[in-house]
């Protein structure tokens, strides 16, 4: 059906074992009859085929299975991985007429889909593609996500800093329906704005979901610094249950104007949510008073691949560091990571030289990992990228 790339022998186990990732280094010989972006099946050295993908020329990882057995990746086998996807998240309590209405339906290679990204804000869908091979199939997943999922309108928004090694261009537009003027939707019952199109990543950040609910039990009478606040969801949960004040902070003013229409969507006083326009870290070098009862600090993520580990570790030892020296004592400090190559181990090491530089001890309450529509596939270890502590500061 597709052409085929032979494995060496001994090669197979990760394909074998259901990891999505087959690299340039388990082949047989370089294929030279196949372009960037091709679906190919993958066999082992004695011609057994181990799944169907799409090849990439010039990345190390070579080959996205999305099957591990011989199928045809049409619109049939998209409408049944969709409808597989999607039934997950409505057995979660996700869906039309839930408490939450905005979920991650496709999650890439743990949903079985590599290169793609599918966020659902009630009747409209954002789709990321950071492969060229998706993108070359991009058609069938439009067809599929109608037929399953039957939204008012589909935006297709690609970021090119997620896929120099694909050569992509970026683009963002709507490939189909109308967008409405305002997408809303529903957040474990509080309601939020989204913008799809100038909106970071799809719009809103929907893996943290878990996170804004837990804080939830430690914000009564807090006065509250919300740092890397983007459009401000997690002072919509503090605020709505108890919090004095927030003070939102992020670089980006467009950002910080979502945040006012969420305090307002969700009737807070405009007394109790203020913002400033600053960047954090120029805005933290400034302070160092601990004049806040609970702060909560989400950056983006600092370390994007390997290379940047070391100037990422750094930033982060930083932040936290000058954070900490906010927070009063007997307070709570929440902080995140969504940086994949930043494991638990060095994220706790990193608290634990920031606390003991700042002059506190930290007592972590609770640890949360990204919310389970953006799941973890034992299968695919790299899907787990996401981690906050809640700490008690004494």
């Amino acid at each position: 059906m597709y052409k085929s790339i032979k494995l060496q022998q001994g090669k197979e186990r990760n394909a074998v074992l259901r990891h999505p990732w087959v690299f340039s280094g388990a082949f047989e010989s370089k294929p030279t009859n196949i372009t960037n972006g091709e679906i190919v099946q993958v066999s082992d050295a004695g011609n057994q085929i181990l799944g169907v993908g799409t090849y990439s020329e010039g990345s190390m990882i070579a080959v996205r299975l999305f099957d591990f057995k011989e199928v045809e990746l049409n619109e049939a086998w998209f409408v049944e991985k969709i409808k597989e996807a999607n039934d997950k998240r409505e057995f979660l309590g996700y869906g039309k007429e839930k408490d939450t209405t905005g979920y991650r339906v496709i999650f890439s290679e743990a949903d079985g889909i590599p290169g793609l990204v599918v966020d659902k804000f009630e009747d409209v869908l954002v789709m990321q593609i950071s492969t060229l091979g998706t993108r070359n199939l991009k058609p069938l997943i439009v067809n599929a996500l109608v037929k399953v999922l039957k939204p008012k309108a589909i935006v297709s928004k690609e970021v090119v800093s997620a896929r120099n090694e694909e050569n992509l261009e970026g683009t963002g537009e709507v490939v189909y329906g109308k967008l409405p003027a305002k997408v809303t939707f529903y957040e474990n019952g509080y309601k939020f704005f989204a913008d799809p199109v100038k909106g970071q990543k799809t719009g809103f950040y929907l893996d943290q979901k878990d996170l804004r609910n837990e804080i939830t039990k430690y914000s009564k009478g807090k006065k509250v610094l919300n740092l890397f606040s983007y459009s401000g969801a997690a002072s919509v949960y503090v605020l709505k249950n108890g919090a004095k004040s927030v003070l939102n902070v992020d670089s980006s003013k467009e950002a910080l104007a979502w945040a006012k229409t969420n305090a307002t969507l969700n009737k807070i006083l405009s007394t109790k949510s203020k913002n400033d326009c600053d960047d954090i870290f120029q805005w933290l070098a400034k302070k160092t008073e601990p004049d806040y009862d609970m702060v909560i600090m989400d950056p983006p993520a600092l370390i994007k691949t390997f290379k940047d580990k070391e100037s990422g570790m750094k930033a982060y030892h930083f932040l936290n560091r000058a954070a900490l020296r906010l927070v009063k004592k007997g307070g709570i400090f929440v902080t995140s990571s969504c940086s994949h190559f930043l494991t638990d181990l060095e994220l706790e090491t990193t608290l634990r030289r920031a606390s003991v530089q700042a002059g506190v001890k930290l007592t972590v309450l609770k640890k949360i990992l990204q919310s389970p529509d953006h799941p973890i596939s034992v299968y695919f270890p790299e899907s787990t990228y996401l981690k906050s502590y809640i700490c008690l500061v004494s």
